[in-house]
């Protein structure tokens, strides 16, 4: 379901044919990543990159990959969200609640060195 590159250890997630985020993927979403969070202060994006529909499934599984990032002393961004689902974003107010960015190289810039 994820594509996986590291640059200049930040791990970089992309989704692999993916346009729904739902309740299909979303424990699966979860799982996949929280692998990636295992050790602490691990530097992660999430490019979103293709998404074009987000459900409360996906937005719960965003949420409790945050959630697991911060209670590992990690950061953890989302980059290239459509314009639909921001504007889901924006109204559940989840844009103050996410670390987002336009692409990937914003992302990259904006981690604390």
């Amino acid at each position: 379901m994820l594509n996986h590159e590291s640059k200049s250890g930040i791990e970089i997630l992309t989704f692999d044919n993916v346009n729904k985020l739902n309740i299909l993927i979303a424990q699966s979403l979860k799982e996949e990543v929280a692998q990636y969070l295992l050790k602490p202060n691990t530097k992660l994006v999430l490019n979103m990159k293709g998404v074009e529909y987000i459900d409360s499934s996906g937005f719960g599984a965003l949420l409790s990959i945050l959630r697991n990032a911060k209670n590992n002393d990690s950061q953890f961004k989302i980059c290239n969200i459509s314009s639909d689902v921001m504007e889901l974003v924006k109204l559940l107010q989840l844009h103050n609640v996410f670390d987002i960015c336009n692409d990937v190289p914003d992302c990259l810039n904006t981690f604390e060195k």
